[in-house]
């Protein structure tokens, strides 16, 4: 579920993103569940689980969590991996449910089939799926992103100046097919380019920066 290029045929909003139409009296709001996958064992790091990794005086599992409730996402599930008896004593993502991937190991594809299997099948309408190595997307997006929502056959993504990115939201209908297409570190890309006629993006290039935590180089980006 990297970032890339917009596919052909992938919908615009005017004014370059989604703008949330308000509910009809008496329609109950949508109800959104946080999927954060923050399994990964930081291999390019040196080994050290990027779910650890410090950020303003705290876990970055933490913050992103944070962001994901701070957003309007409720309940809010977080997939673990690396490390993840060391993630569960040190952090403490508050109001969250904690689930483990024993086959992290075999990349992010496993992570979002695991948090996906997760989720109430009738306690939300939809996922919105984030990662936990990109502190610099915050709360104003996943609020923005999840405003696209509109039935559970909808399907967003943020967008950077037009590339995709996360945070990605799955309306229900899609859980199946995107948790069948997951593979590897690829997650559901392969699943949103196949739907890419029904994919809404979601400008928020003036709410953040998605760059990641990969390489020793980019730890800058914490501090």
């Amino acid at each position: 579920m990297t970032g890339e290029p917009t596919p052909a045929g992938g919908r615009h909003t005017e004014g370059g993103h989604e703008t949330a139409t308000a509910p009809s009296p008496g329609t109950a709001p949508p109800r959104v569940a946080g999927l954060l996958l923050a399994a990964g064992g930081g291999r390019r790091l040196g080994g050290r689980p990027k779910a650890l990794l410090p950020y303003r005086g705290r876990p970055l599992v933490e913050h992103a969590a944070d962001m994901l409730r701070e957003g309007g996402c409720d309940p809010v599930y977080v997939v673990l991996g690396a490390a993840r008896e060391r993630v569960r004593e040190t952090a403490r993502p508050a109001g969250c449910v904690l689930v483990d991937n024993p086959d992290w190991e075999r990349g992010m594809g496993t992570s979002l089939r695991t948090g996906l299997a997760a989720l109430p099948r009738d306690g939300a309408d939809a996922a919105l799926v984030s990662l936990v190595d990109q502190p610099g997307i915050g709360a104003q997006v996943v609020a923005r992103v999840r405003a696209a929502y509109r039935s559970p056959a909808t399907l967003a993504a943020a967008a950077y100046e037009g590339r995709r990115g996360h945070p990605v939201l799955l309306g229900a209908a899609h859980w199946e097919g995107a948790a069948r297409s997951a593979r590897q570190d690829a997650g559901a890309r392969a699943y949103l380019r196949a739907h890419h006629r029904a994919l809404t993006l979601v400008e928020c290039a003036d709410l953040a920066d998605p760059s990641d935590i990969d390489t020793p180089g980019d730890l800058h980006r914490l501090r």
